[in-house]
């Protein structure tokens, strides 16, 4: 009886150590997944300005950043981090997408907060403007903002935040992007989309991109109107919201609004949003108020009718941004910092780059060769 007894234990044991390793193999096996997986995701994305942009922030060096800016596609090619850099010695970086969701901010804010520290956020408030459920028709503005973030926790809460749960496509495909990205393998042959495999290369240009379009309109004739219209209830609700986790987290914040060929109803909103936001504690910027300082030409400065900036443009406005952030907050200068060799890089480029751009346009503006405006 004793002996049957140690043999049950024996094989007990040998069946326990069998499920133990078949557990451990389990386990090799999902690590090994995910370790070909999350490249080969990264990899197949879509490429473009957002992706390399968002891959550039993550490779910038822990707490090295003194503002981030968080906004639509005026971010971008409207303020020229290299420019800032060169001339004051402060940091800053665009998180934008192309048709960015308000509702995207406050996310966009606790993924920097994961590996940087700045000191100023700006909060780029056109899209603030537009009723939510238009944005939400087209799914692309949001998996601009989804599937170009790295993986984690917060961009599962991201997802949670962003994509309804009964939303067609599923959440599914928003967790795992390459169930809508698996068709895209020619994007492994692509050398450039190999330094993609962990999503974090540096940006030559620090999140910034050039345009030498010219596409003119007139100056609009009612920057400084007075007046307020309501914004839609939904964005209201998410700017206090945003509004509400800057106080919380003890967050310095300027929200902002870059020029462009606005409305008399959208200025009177802009001015409802100013209202809430310095109720606050926070400044509100709204650069259509300053023209004449800034000095921006529409017929000229402008690449695609009114909408956005070319390099011209940007480079006025990045000296107005310039001279509002010394004359209102105390921000760093880390010229002469080993450690911020990048953005010296960055800023001779940037030199370089804006000759080249200012003389085609020039030349543009001079044959009247204007930027075609889309078909609707």
């Amino acid at each position: 009886m004793k002996k049957e007894r140690q043999t049950g234990e024996k094989r007990g044991e040998k069946r326990s150590g069998s499920r133990r390793r078949e557990a451990l193999q389990a386990a090799v096996f999902v690590l090994l997944f995910l370790a070909i997986l999350l490249p080969v995701s990264y990899m197949v994305r879509t490429n473009g300005d957002v992706k390399d942009r968002f891959a550039g922030f993550y490779a910038e060096k822990k707490d090295s950043l003194d503002v981030v800016m968080i906004g639509s596609s005026p971010v971008f090619p409207y303020y020229a981090a290299p420019k800032l850099w060169g001339e004051t010695g402060i940091a800053m970086y665009p998180l934008s997408t192309n048709v960015q969701r308000p509702a995207a901010m406050r996310y966009l804010m606790e993924e920097a907060e994961k590996t940087q520290s700045p000191a100023l956020y700006i909060f780029e408030m056109r899209m603030f403007t537009m009723e939510e459920a238009g944005l939400m028709e087209n799914m692309a503005y949001t998996r601009g903002v989804t599937d170009n973030l790295r993986y984690s926790p917060q961009r599962i809460r991201t997802i949670r935040g962003l994509v309804p749960e009964d939303d067609e496509e599923g959440r599914l495909s928003y967790y795992i992007d390459i169930m809508k990205y698996h068709t895209n393998w020619k994007m492994l042959a692509l050398p450039s989309e190999w330094a993609n495999m962990f999503y974090r290369h540096s940006h030559p240009l620090k999140g910034y991109t050039f345009r030498d379009e010219v596409g003119p309109q007139p100056m609009p004739l009612c920057g400084g109107m007075e007046g307020v219209l309501a914004v839609p209830k939904e964005q209201e609700a998410y700017l206090r919201e945003l509004l509400a986790c800057l106080k919380e987290n003890g967050q310095e914040a300027l929200f902002l609004v870059s020029p462009y060929g606005e409305s008399p109803e959208e200025q009177q909103m802009f001015n409802y949003m100013a209202g809430i936001v310095e109720e606050s504690g926070y400044a509100f910027l709204n650069m259509n108020d300053y023209y004449e300082e800034i000095g921006i030409v529409f017929e000229e400065d402008f690449a695609d009718y009114g909408s956005h900036t070319n390099a011209v443009g940007a480079e006025k406005c990045t000296n107005f941004l310039k001279e509002y952030l010394t004359a209102h907050y105390a921000l760093p200068d880390h010229r002469g910092d080993a450690s911020y060799d990048s953005w010296d890089k960055s800023y001779e480029l940037w030199k370089t780059r804006q000759d080249e751009a200012v003389r085609t346009i020039e030349e543009r503006i001079a044959n009247g060769d204007y930027a075609e405006i889309p078909e609707e």
